[in-house]
């Protein structure tokens, strides 16, 4: 109420913010046509120039705001030290399909087909939570591209049961009421569950206009993705071991995949895998402790095969 008697947004104040930091980092919003049904917008390296000699990344955003709201202070760090490109996934800000395909493993092969256009021929991946679930089958479908894979508070490893488990601690009955809140009360479930620390204030008219500017987009396509979802369906994994090094970063204290699945993840992915457990952090820990992940991962990275 407040936001909208006086015509003023605090969430698009921050959103030019956002992009002025994006921007100070050597990025600039693209678009780039898939094919003929497919259409991906994306933050990467300026075209027309030549690019340094520096390794690329990947960064795959999660359910929830824009590619731009998940990643500035990796975007930020990590910059210097790679050529970054920052997609948003089918149906976040701008990207769009026409096919009717909703799996992450579509995802996966949309960004990859990108990466191509745009001739990258390695990378590594860096996911978050859905992203997680792209980087994944990345992985899985192009060891041949893919260099290092990062999975970030991802359980790649779901099963219907946690699914079930999720609702429940979120006191819903559809998961899209979580992971797609249409109300300030929603909304504030959601964050609860996601960080580990949440403001003791979260006036309603804040929550609304985060709402309005970043969740109500193509909503009825989200719902699809979420049901569209491969991994989740069976009682059991269905994952295999990758042929990359694996970092998984996770917060010790994660109420959407608590940390059980990381440590069963960790089994499942087999020797190459690695797990960094980030203390008082929760669902967003590249968010709640920017400097602490950011350094884990820069570490990981870089460091010799």
């Amino acid at each position: 109420m407040v936001a909208s008697c006086f015509n003023f947004s605090f969430i698009s104040l921050y959103g030019h913010y956002l992009r002025r930091q994006f921007i100070a980092a050597g990025l600039s919003q693209q678009r780039a046509n898939i094919d003929d049904e497919t259409t991906i917008h994306f933050w990467g390296p300026k075209p027309g120039i030549n690019l340094p000699p520096k390794p690329s990344l990947v960064l795959l955003h999660g359910f929830g705001p824009i590619a731009l709201w998940q990643w500035r202070q990796q975007v930020c760090f990590l910059s210097p030290h790679f050529n970054i490109y920052v997609p948003n996934l089918l149906f976040f800000g701008g990207s769009t399909t026409k096919s009717s395909e909703r799996t992450e493993v579509f995802q996966a092969v949309s960004v990859g087909k990108l990466m191509e256009i745009l001739g990258v021929e390695r990378f590594s991946v860096m996911g978050t939570s859905y992203g997680g679930f792209v980087a994944y089958h990345m992985a899985a479908m192009w060891p041949e591209r893919v260099d290092k894979v990062v999975i970030a508070s991802s359980a790649v490893n779901m099963v219907r049961r946690d699914n079930k488990e999720l609702m429940e601690r979120a006191k819903v009955e559809r998961i899209e009421d979580l992971m797609l809140p249409t109300t300030a009360g929603q909304l504030r479930t959601l964050l609860v569950l996601a960080a580990f620390k949440t403001p003791k204030v979260m006036p309603d008219f804040l929550l609304n206009d985060f709402l309005d500017k970043l969740y109500f987009e193509n909503r009825e396509e989200k719902i699809e993705l979420l049901k569209g979802l491969t991994i989740g369906r069976d009682d059991t994994p269905n994952i295999s071991p990758l042929q990359q090094e694996v970092l998984l970063v996770w917060g010790d204290h994660d109420n959407i995949f608590p940390l059980k699945k990381a440590t069963e993840l960790k089994e499942l992915l087999g020797e190459k895998a690695r797990l960094e457990v980030m203390k008082n952090t929760s669902h967003v820990p590249q968010i709640e402790q920017p400097e602490q992940f950011n350094e884990i991962v820069k570490d990981f990275l870089c460091a010799s095969s």
